[in-house]
């Protein structure tokens, strides 16, 4: 399961027994047919570590920022395996890959190439069909952004006039659970982001503690099986990805057959005393015993 890339360091420190368990240069070689990963990728973004410093097959999450300036997470795997025609020059962000997807085709002919058909001497029905199949598609206007989510900072929790209700009972029940456990700021239900999410600079993640800057996600495949698999899994990953480029961890328990998506996530089969110490366990795991110890009732 892909992990933070300090936590994944400092592991590698421990199970090597060096302070530095990769030297700089040590996968020079194997980085060196992606340029544009390279260019991809900062230090600085990353606790200092140099891409030479990460094994390609490396299990861990990196923050990476592309040449537009939008940050996202994603492991070595995933980005040398984007799409691409050819691998050494392909480069991908989850931003730019929206706003790269082509437009529909009009349907019908417009009104100006139906005039161009007849217009002068020698057009024709081919002619203007000719003329109609060669013209570009014109570009697809970007979407309005909601203008209710208030100017805050990136990573500003607030109460958002656009956050949906509870999914379900046992959702509304968890957030009933922790708030008896944990002495946090309620009635919060969103993240100011520094990307769109969809038509939002917000996203609603099910439950937020504050004091901690985690989200909590529960995530179940619904009455019918279709929740939070295929593109709504998707859209989580990319919800995930967001919430973390604004400062925020996320733990998503995650019911029935569905598996992990992240390095905090928690398998449950059913809600409960057990289930609340795993989930606060799992919150000690982002942030320390010592300061989620501090906050429990």
């Amino acid at each position: 399961m892909a992990e933070r890339v300090e936590l994944w360091w400092a592991r590698r420190q421990f199970s090597r027994g060096a302070e530095i368990p990769y030297e700089v240069g040590t996968y020079r070689d194997a980085w060196a047919p992606f340029p544009a990963l390279i260019r991809q990728y900062h230090p600085e973004l990353n606790a200092g570590i140099v891409l030479t410093q990460v094994p390609p097959a490396a299990d861990v999450l990196l923050l990476w920022e592309c040449e537009s300036g939008h940050t996202f997470a994603a492991t070595p795997t995933e980005q040398r395996n984007r799409p691409g025609r050819e691998r050494r020059r392909s480069a991908w962000c989850p931003e730019c890959s929206v706003l790269a997807r082509p437009s529909p085709a009009p349907l019908g002919r417009t009104a100006g190439a139906s005039a161009g058909a007849t217009t002068g001497p020698t057009a024709g029905p081919s002619a203007g069909g000719a003329a109609l199949a060669r013209a570009p598609r014109p570009p697809k206007p970007p979407r309005a952004l909601c203008a209710k989510t208030p100017d805050l900072p990136v990573g500003e929790p607030f109460a958002s006039a656009c956050a949906p209700r509870p999914a379900s009972a046992v959702e509304a029940q968890l957030r009933a659970d922790l708030f008896s456990r944990l002495q946090v700021t309620a009635g919060l239900t969103a993240v100011r982001t520094s990307r769109p999410f969809f038509e939002h600079l917000e996203v609603w993640p099910d439950i937020l503690l504050p004091e901690l800057r985690i989200a909590i996600e529960y995530d179940s495949t619904g009455r019918h099986g279709l929740e939070h698999v295929g593109k709504r899994e998707d859209a989580d990953r990319r919800k995930d990805r967001t919430l973390r480029a604004s400062g925020w961890e996320v733990v998503r328990i995650r019911t029935g057959k569905l598996e992990k998506l992240g390095p905090y996530d928690v398998q449950l089969s059913s809600l409960g005393r057990r289930g609340l110490d795993r989930i606060i366990d799992a919150l000690r795991d982002v942030r320390g015993p010592l300061l989620v110890d501090a906050y429990l009732l």
